[in-house]
């Protein structure tokens, strides 16, 4: 490779500017350690506290303390000395400890002597019947919208599905002065059931869970109609002015009862699930987690996969949340000044430990989260005319049907029918395949595995890889 910015070398590379990756080289350069952070965005906060550095008072106000938290993690990794390229696109870490990125349209390279990956995480696709129509976002989209920009739907939208984001996006959208038409979820009694067996955890996280009864309480004081136990969910299109279809309404039934709630504007969610990409292209071990449902990389008690030398920190590793993130940012820090002799080990153990009882402090609240908002069967396991890959238009039928006529796993799908092989490289297919392949097999997703993941991670032309 030709590479237009120089190869240089460093000591340790971190990728992902979210509080997981600022708090791992805010830590690694604070020991003395010759530091890199490399981030896509223009600006440190990852998704989670996004823009930040920028943020207006009043978007600070609508978003809410647990966002504005996020500026004593980036006040500290700007006075740390660390470097901080922005804009920069890593495309492919090797297993060697060599990261090539694209910035500006020139590709670069570092040689780290350890790396340590904060890509987060991603939105768990929701495959449901018109998911693919115009005027369909994720609720992390439409609150990256908001908190890059200022932007809000310019119709009352429908927000639907599971998980603490819904709610969060709809408190932060009532404080903005957004009408909602309805929020639609899909937790079921059996589902809070399920959780109740992680109450008395829960509890002893008791924040976390007088934050999640403020925003229910915001949306019922703003009369925001709420729907439970939502079943059957699908989207019907419209025609707009130029004869084109996009959303126009969501149907679903609540204990058999039929709903339908005209919109413009319809966010799904159904929780996030590890950004896998790298650690997958690294070919480091991966387990399937029942809880989560979904491939997790392991890793050591400081982050550490079997790959030597490289770390993964935050929601990559697992749903964890901020403040778990950068906790475990912190670990993977210290760990790595360690191995480089840049801390004593007396010194990391004794800090570390406390890192791992505030760690362990606000992890209480996940098994309940996971077992409340875990997404139902049917959601995730779509029908046969359900578009499952977006980009190549590959339906779950088609899928089943590859695998009625041998396939055994998402890769074999690529030959079949080029499912996971568009410009997202799998990221909005991948567990659902994954899951619609095991479920026709009659199989754990363990056994059928993930898509076969290489370089580059993120797109770049022919002309940017050959240096022109």
């Amino acid at each position: 490779m030709l590479a237009n910015f120089p190869s240089e070398s460093a000591d340790v590379v971190v990728v992902g500017a979210g509080p997981a990756g600022m708090s791992a080289a805010t830590r690694a350069a604070r020991a003395g350690l010759k530091t890199v952070l490399l981030d896509e965005q223009n600006a440190t906060g990852g998704q989670i506290y996004r823009a930040i550095g920028r943020a207006s008072a009043r978007r600070k106000e609508i978003l809410g303390p647990d966002y504005v938290a996020g500026a004593a993690i980036a006040n500290a990794f700007a006075a740390s000395g660390a470097r901080h390229l922005t804009n920069a696109s890593v495309w492919q870490v090797t297993r060697e400890r060599s990261i090539n990125y694209l910035k500006d349209g020139k590709v670069g390279s570092f040689d780290a002597q350890r790396v340590i990956l904060a890509s987060g995480a991603l939105e768990r696709p929701f495959p449901i019947p018109g998911w693919t129509l115009p005027g369909v976002l994720t609720a992390g989209a439409a609150q990256i919208l908001l908190k890059s920009a200022g932007e809000v739907p310019a119709a009352p939208p429908v927000l639907a599905g599971c998980g603490p984001l819904l709610y969060l996006l709809g408190w932060q959208y009532v404080r903005a002065g957004v009408p909602i038409r309805a929020l639609v979820d899909t937790t079921r009694h059996e589902d809070r059931w399920r959780a109740k067996r992680h109450m008395l955890s829960a509890l002893r996280a008791w924040p976390f869970i007088s934050r999640g009864l403020r925003l229910v309480r915001t949306l019922r004081d703003a009369r925001v109609p709420m729907f439970e136990a939502a079943d059957d969910l699908c989207i019907e299109a419209r025609e707009d002015a130029n004869g084109l279809a996009r959303a126009g309404a969501l149907h679903f039934s609540v204990k058999g009862n039929a709903h339908r709630i005209e919109a413009d504007v319809i966010l799904l969610h159904q929780g996030v699930v590890p950004n896998t990409q790298f650690t997958q292209a690294l070919r480091a071990s991966h387990r399937w987690d029942d809880a989560q449902l979904c491939f997790t990389p392991e890793v050591d008690p400081w982050g550490e996969l079997d790959v030597p030398g490289i770390f993964v920190a935050g929601d990559g590793a697992g749903i964890v949340g901020a403040q778990a993130a950068a906790l475990q940012g912190t670990l993977a820090g210290l760990a790595v000044a360690g191995q480089l002799g840049a801390v004593e080990a007396a010194k990391r153990d004794s800090e570390a430990a406390v890192h791992r009882r505030e760690l362990a402090s606000v992890m209480r609240i996940r098994p309940f989260l996971d077992s409340l908002y875990r997404p139902r069967d049917v959601n995730r396991i779509p029908h046969d005319d359900t578009t499952v890959c977006r980009c190549e238009e590959v339906t779950a039928g088609q899928v089943r049907k590859f695998v009625e006529q041998g396939c055994i796993g998402p890769n074999q799908a690529k030959s079949f029918g080029r499912c996971g092989m568009g410009p997202c490289q799998g990221r909005m297919c991948g567990l659902t395949v994954t899951e619609v392949i095991a479920d026709a097999r009659n199989v754990s997703p363990a056994e059928v595995g993930y898509y076969r993941i290489r370089p580059p991670i993120t797109p770049l032309s022919l002309g940017e890889l050959a240096g022109e």
